[in-house]
């Protein structure tokens, strides 16, 4: 059992966050949840925690993203951390590290970090 719930990060546009992540998840395994529109997107991987939200903010406001804050997916293999990097460019993110090795993480550390198109920063890692 995982020792997270879920992940939340805000969004100002669930039609555009809806494309990105049901592409860059689902090439990790996760798939979107059935919900109403008037509920925050959700994806788990497998049916378990932790669940990744997308909601608007409840206080009105815009979402913005934190600096010095990401979200790190495990991925099977350095191809689907490369995949998940493309999928993330060709969704409307953008790139924040290419995919490569990051020895200064450690001898098998492979990894790519993208902003989804609200800024939130994503990474994906494979140790192997």
């Amino acid at each position: 059992m995982s020792i997270i719930s879920h992940i939340t990060l805000g969004t100002n546009d669930k039609t555009r966050s809806a494309a990105f992540y049901d592409a860059v998840l689902g090439v990790l395994g996760f798939e979107r949840l059935a919900k109403p529109p008037e509920k925050p997107l959700a994806y788990e991987k497998n049916g378990q925690m932790p669940t990744i939200y997308l909601y608007t903010p409840e206080d009105g406001r815009p979402a913005t993203w934190g600096n010095g804050t990401h979200v790190a997916l495990i991925a099977e293999s350095a191809a689907q951390v490369e995949q998940f990097h493309a999928l993330a460019l060709q969704h409307g993110g953008s790139d924040e590290g290419a995919p490569g090795p990051r020895p200064h993480y450690g001898p098998n550390y492979f990894a790519a970090y993208v902003r989804d198109p609200d800024g939130n920063k994503l990474q994906a890692v494979c140790y192997a």
